[in-house]
């Protein structure tokens, strides 16, 4: 997904001689064309998020449609002052990718695994999140971002994901998408690691448990309207996100349960993620997903075992 969007953005570029593309001192190889292509709207700003991220809010005031890039925290938890501050508080057009957000930089320990940073960048006013699954609605949330009239963040794994969606299906990227159909129990996904709660739902299926799967492309605003009327049919509700469960994509699927009008049944809630902890270890993404418990089987396992309490 990664490359899908950069080549995206060299297509907007084409058209939207103000955008401007502002990189950490990353990126080679994949930024290239637009380095190439358009010189005078590509800087490096070095290993100096803080600056680019002002930088990049400088352009937008004087008309610019900057983007800023680099890899997992650093381009959000290390400069989230001057995103708050510079970018936020003014509302100004200027769109943050994050490449291999969760665990894609997983040999390179807890200070490359970004987990923390949906929960601040979604409490900050304005800003919008996307989350997407693959190349599809990559390039999908990419157009979103460009057409959105403030900050945005798109939250990118690393590269080599796959399109989970069916060939010729008809996409939203502000609307949750049906996957697998409607179950007893409903898997809700973000992100790359959505492709494990595909897995869990076809091993459920052969333990006897219908359970759906839904893909979310964007936690903000969230397709509050899909999670209540699940969540109203539903005998179990599942949230998987490679990210912490506090203040990510299940807990904003949190507060849209728990504001939903009226004594009616709900269904409980289980978010897998990370419980509250930093990453478990070092190494690769599989093998940190194993340990947190989200992928295939433990997602699988933990549905059983929370089938079973009820």
């Amino acid at each position: 997904m990664r490359n899908t969007v950069i080549n995206g953005l060299v297509g907007i570029a084409r058209q939207d001689s103000n955008v401007a593309l502002i990189v950490g001192d990353l990126g080679y190889g994949v930024v290239d064309e637009f380095a190439r292509l358009f010189p005078e709207r590509f800087i490096d700003a070095g290993i100096s998020e803080q600056a680019m991220t002002s930088l990049a809010a400088g352009l937008a005031l004087e008309g610019f449609e900057p983007y800023i890039y680099s890899i997992g925290n650093f381009p959000t938890l290390r400069c989230l002052e001057q995103i708050r501050n510079d970018v936020c508080e003014r509302g100004l057009r200027v769109r943050i990718i994050a490449v291999g957000s969760g665990f894609p930089y997983g040999q390179l320990g807890m200070s490359h695994h970004a987990t923390e940073e949906l929960a601040a960048l979604r409490a900050l006013p304005g800003m919008r999140i996307f989350t997407p699954t693959g190349p599809r609605d990559a390039k999908l949330a990419l157009d979103a971002a460009h057409a959105c009239d403030g900050p945005c963040y798109l939250r990118l794994a690393k590269g080599g994901e796959k399109d989970l969606y069916p060939e010729g299906a008809e996409l939203d990227v502000y609307h949750a998408f049906e996957l697998v159909p409607r179950g007893e129990v409903n898997i809700l996904a973000s992100g790359a690691v959505a492709s494990e709660a595909v897995g869990a739902a076809e091993l459920l299926s052969k333990w006897g448990i219908d359970a759906g799967v839904y893909l979310f492309a964007a936690v903000k605003p969230l397709d509050s309207s899909t999670v209540k009327e699940l969540a109203s049919v539903s005998k179990l509700l599942v949230t998987v996100e490679e990210h912490n469960v506090i203040g990510g994509f299940g807990g904003a699927v949190a507060e849209a349960v728990s504001e939903m009008p009226g004594s009616g049944a709900r269904a409980p809630l289980l978010r897998l993620g990370l419980q509250d902890i930093f990453s478990p270890g070092v190494g690769d993404a599989a093998w940190l997903r194993a340990k947190c418990g989200i992928d295939a089987e433990g997602i699988a396992a933990a549905v059983e075992k929370r089938l079973g309490e009820l």
